[in-house]
């Protein structure tokens, strides 16, 4: 009989849409922490107060856990305010010419939108920063995820 087995990585955290490949990466590699934790339950089976590392890995696994879980996910984007009005996208024909060009909208009338979208510039790159450094613990430690 031919024991062999599939291995599916359900990524629950995305939903059916379409996801670039670094993000699918992150959420991917995050699922199998998540997979690890609840269904294969380390904290029950493996020892570790083994040794100084497996005491600190234990904290690692934890942390990085608590972080996808709970911290992660609470982000909220400025431009996610159903209150913010965005400015209108208005074009014009050019003269002479079968092309349009995009109007720029008024800044000082728009100033709420512009205020949000400054701010959720700086909140993505910093969001990138955390992530990037979190999955780097977690390949640090992933030779630690077995049961």
């Amino acid at each position: 009989m031919n024991k062999s087995r599939i291995h599916l990585l359900k990524v629950r955290s995305l939903d059916n849409q379409w996801h670039d490949k670094d993000e699918l990466f992150l959420h991917a590699a995050f699922q199998i922490l998540v997979d690890f934790v609840e269904k294969e339950r380390p904290f029950k089976y493996i020892d570790w107060s083994y040794d100084k590392l497996h005491r600190q890995t234990r904290r690692e696994i934890k942390s990085l856990y608590a972080w996808w879980k709970n911290q992660r996910f609470r982000r909220r984007d400025p431009l996610d305010d159903k209150r913010l009005k965005a400015p209108p996208f208005k074009f014009e024909k050019i003269k002479d010419s079968s092309y349009s060009r995009m109007v720029q909208p008024d800044k000082k009338k728009h100033s709420a939108y512009y205020r949000a979208l400054k701010r959720s510039v700086r909140l993505e790159e910093k969001w990138r920063k955390e992530d990037q450094r979190n999955l780097h613990r977690l390949v640090e430690i992933r030779h630690f995820l077995w049961t």
